[in-house]
């Protein structure tokens, strides 16, 4: 994959939605929510204003309508700003 964000930018792939409630129920397609969980794949050089405070590999929680949806190569991606983040999970 050959995408490098700009400025401030994250490229994060989202962790899949879950398939199945803690008791062992099958979530069906229609009621499967959208994950707020994903790990960087790739993040821009920051701004004069904006340090970049994550890296590759994080795993970070974003809001839920945070980002814009992208498609590169059969994998789905959000690009969202930094500040769009929400947390770091360590």
């Amino acid at each position: 994959m050959n995408i490098k964000p700009l400025a401030d930018r994250v490229l994060i792939e989202p962790k899949a939605a879950e398939l199945k409630t803690a008791g062992g129920l099958i979530i069906p397609d229609s009621a499967k929510e959208k994950p707020l969980e994903g790990i960087v794949v790739a993040v821009g050089n920051g701004t004069s204003e904006v340090t970049m405070e994550v890296a590759v590999g994080d795993t970070v929680l974003y809001g839920k309508y945070a980002g814009t949806e992208l498609t590169v190569e059969g994998t789905e991606y959000l690009m969202m700003r930094q500040n769009d983040l929400l947390a770091v999970i360590k």
